[in-house]
Parts: structure tokens; sequence; C-alpha cells
């Protein structure tokens, strides 16, 4: 829950000052939603209440895309701007429970020393800060309110994690993990698969008929008009009177009119195509895909083109089962039994591995001289095989097999046949780094347990009713 209030926190200065100062978007008829004296609560935190004025406050504040919400209503996309204000709401308690405090000094100094607000002499430039807070339509109150919250979050992360400093052991096992050199063989699986061409006739019609449903293939019959300004209004233009038509056709069709009433009123060009099934033809007009996809029996629609309309009416659907004499379709059905295949031999072989079944004669048995070998020499070396491929043999001990795929997803069976380490003394250039990625993976942790920690610290419980007044306004 906390994540992304921690990595808010956790920014450089001047960019949490560009993160809290953007220019808020309006919600445009939404304060009449809250402005009647109704401030029912969305989330109580223990004792604390959270109105929905105090989620509004929170949306306006926040680079919020407002159509994104809109667009993801069903996603949880109000849910999660919810959780953001409840981690929010969390931390400030916690910042309360602990005594935190950013004094006026402290304030003052933070401000002067941004570099946004700074000249080439690299002091304080009050003309800077004006501009800044004239640009970004805020007082000065206002704005120093923002900062100090946001920098008693960073003092917060700071006294949780605060003076880390991972002791060299661990900085020195961070370094060997990540640049030991694994030496490999190496078994490529295609070598090894079922050929598709392999695949007999009586297979071959075994699965058609299990999968009869599946194998089936979609048919349409559908009658359609092209609706242009020329044809409707006889002006090339589109204007408000054709508009209007559109709107007065848009209202028939809710009316239940026949597609053949609205065609004679309206003198539409008569359109019929039989037997429609979208294929790998790159000259199928757009619209034909559309009507495709979205067929539904006895439907009449209207589709906007953009140029043109489209009013259509799907006339009769069939699911047919391809001739099985079908060279295309044979084809077919070779690919999927291929994959199928190559799916349950991979799944045999890992299950095999995990159940520690699988031994050096099963390995040397598959290899058939097609055995290779390889030198992986650290952690990020992709040249041969994908990083997660690589990530995944670096968590392996010496002996292990394992699969993994290559950057064109072929798959490959290992062995590791030997692991060697470097040593890295506090006097290497990259000792810094590896302590602090050291030191990430530590407050990383402990983030996580701080995570655990307040979210059973305080009791949320959320008003469903209003949560859902909220949703229902951006639907």
């Amino acid at each position: 829950m906390l994540k992304n209030i921690r990595n808010f926190a956790n920014t450089k200065y001047a960019v949490i000052l560009v993160a809290i100062l953007i220019v808020p978007f309006v919600l445009w008829g939404m304060g009449g939603l809250f402005s009647r004296g109704n401030i029912n609560n969305i989330v109580k935190i223990n004792d604390i209440n959270i109105s929905t004025q105090d989620f509004v406050d929170h949306v306006n504040s926040s680079n919020i895309d407002l159509n994104k919400v809109k667009k993801n209503i069903d996603n949880n996309a109000i849910e999660e701007i919810l959780t953001s204000l409840i981690s929010k709401t969390m931390l400030s308690m916690e910042v309360k429970d602990l005594d935190l405090i950013i004094s006026d000094k402290i304030l003052s100094k933070r401000i002067k020393e941004n570099k946004n607000f700074q000249d080439e002499n690299k002091k304080f430039s009050r003309t800077k800060y004006e501009k800044f807070l004239l640009a970004s339509k805020l007082s000065a109150p206002d704005f120093e309110a923002k900062l100090r919250e946001n920098e008693l979050l960073k003092d917060l992360f700071n006294y949780i994690s605060g003076g880390l400093n991972s002791p060299l052991f661990l900085v020195t096992n961070n370094f060997k993990n990540q640049t030991k050199k694994l030496t490999i063989n190496y078994i490529n699986l295609s070598t090894v698969y079922k050929k598709k061409e392999s695949f007999t006739d009586k297979e071959i019609s075994k699965f058609v008929d299990e999968n009869k449903d599946a194998l089936k293939e979609k048919f349409i019959s559908f009658k359609y008009s092209k609706i242009t300004p020329q044809n409707l209004i006889g002006l090339e233009e589109f204007n408000n009177l054709f508009f209007e038509k559109i709107d007065e056709l848009e209202n028939e069709i809710s009316n239940g009119t026949r597609f053949e009433s609205l065609q004679k009123k309206y003198n539409l060009k008569l359109n019929v195509e039989e037997n429609f099934k979208i294929n790998d033809k790159t000259d199928t007009k757009e619209f034909y895909k559309k009507i495709y996809e979205n067929a539904e029996i006895k439907k009449l629609e209207l589709l906007d083109e953009n140029d043109f309309y489209i009013l259509y009416e799907i006339t009769d659907i069939q699911k047919i089962l391809p001739n099985i004499e079908n060279k295309k379709f044979t084809t077919k059905i070779k690919e999927m039994l291929f994959n199928k295949s190559k799916f349950e031999f991979n799944n045999d072989l890992i299950t095999k591995i995990s159940e520690k079944k699988f031994s050096q004669n099963n390995f040397e048995e598959l290899s058939k001289n097609n055995l290779s070998k390889i030198e992986i020499d650290s952690i990020k070396d992709d040249k041969k095989f994908s990083t997660d491929g690589v990530k995944f043999l670096y968590a392996k001990s010496k002996n292990n097999f394992a699969l993994i795929s290559d950057k064109d997803k072929n798959i490959y069976l290992i062995k590791i046949i030997d692991i060697s380490y470097k040593n890295i003394s506090n006097n290497s250039e990259n000792f810094l780094l590896y302590k602090k990625q050291t030191n990430d993976k530590i407050r990383d942790n402990i983030y996580g347990s701080y995570d655990i920690f307040i979210n059973n610290k305080y009791k949320v419980k959320i008003n469903e009713k209003s949560l859902e007044r909220v949703k229902n306004y951006f639907r």
C-alpha cells in the first residue's frame, strides 16, 4: 500500500517540487456532487475520518488524468486513488505519532538550497522564487505547507532506514552472486521435439474430433448501407443538418425501426455480404473486421468510421468446421499439435527436474551429440540467453538442471557444470556501487516489514456506499 508514497518521498528534491506543484486539473462539475452540505465519510482509519471532499481535494492536488480514470472505472481506478490517499493519511498519522517536525528555519534553509531558486552564483534568488509561485498559481504559505508535508514524509523514511550501512560480507556476497562465472552445457530442445511434418493423419483426425467446437470457424452474413453527407443530405461537408439526421437515425434504431424501413426512408444503397470470414487478406475493409468481431445475430447498428457511417444488420451467423482435406486447415492443426506436444514435453521435463528424477544419463540421452558449452560472465550477460533466463540460472547451484529461453524464444535444457567467483575489495572502483545495491535491498526489506506493521497498526474501514457514489459519478 505504501510503495508509491515511499517512492515519492525518496525522489530528488527538485523532482518533488515539480511533482507537488503541477497545476492540478479541474474536476469539472465534481464540486457540485459534494458541495451541497454532503460530507459523507468514504474511509475511517482508526478514529480519523476521510470525507468525500477530502477525496476530491486529494484528486485535485494530484497529477491524475481524469479521462483515464473514467476509462478504467471498472478496473479499480477509483480504488487505487483511494488507496494512495489512505497511505498518505497513515503516514501523516505516523509522522504525528513520532513527533517529527520541520521547523520554519529548516524549511527556509531547504528552499534556499534548492537549485531551482538560485541565481548563477548559486545564491537564493527571491525573484526566481516569486516567479515560480506565480507560474504555479500558489501562495507562499500554500507552497510551503505542501513542501513541509513532503519533507516530513522524507524524514519519516529516513527515520525508518536512516544510517543504514551494509557490512562488508553482504556487499561481497552481492558482488560475487552477480559477477560469478557459470560454465554450462546446454541442449537446444528444438532438436528433440517431434517434427511438425511427422504427425500422422490419424493423429490429426483424432485431434480434430476431440476439439470440434473450438476449431469451428465463424461465418457471418450481413447487409449494410454506407452513409455520407453526399448520399444523406446531398452535400459534401459534415454540417449540422447531417449530424441532426444521424441523431434521427440513432433514435429510430433505438425505437426498433427495421433496416428496410430506414433504407427506404433515407434512400440508402443496399449492400449484402454472405458468409464472410476474416482472413489474411490485407484488402479487407476495416469496417468489415469491426462488424465481424462484434457480430450478434439480428443486431442493427450504426458504426462511426470518421469519414462515413455504416448502417448494418447481421442476418446470419454460422460456425462451420473446415474440411480436414483442406491443406491450410491441416497445416494449422499440425502447428497446434506441435505446440501441444512441445508444452507437454517441457512440462514433463520441469516436473522430473523439480522432483529430482532427471539424471545425467537422461541429459546425455537427450543430447544425442547436440550438446553445446558456453560460459556466462555475469548476471547481465545476455548474449545467448534471455535476461530473465540468466537471472534464473544465477539462482541455481552447480550440477542443477533448468529450462530457459533465448531472445528468439527457443527453449534450452541447461546443466550448470561449474561456478567460479570473483573477489572485490573495499578499494575497488565498483565497491560503492555494490554497496548501494546492497543497502537498497536491505532498505526494501525494511520498508516491506514497515508496510506490514503500519497496515496492522491502522484499521481501515471503507464506506462502500460513499465509494459507489464516487464511482457512479465518473461513469
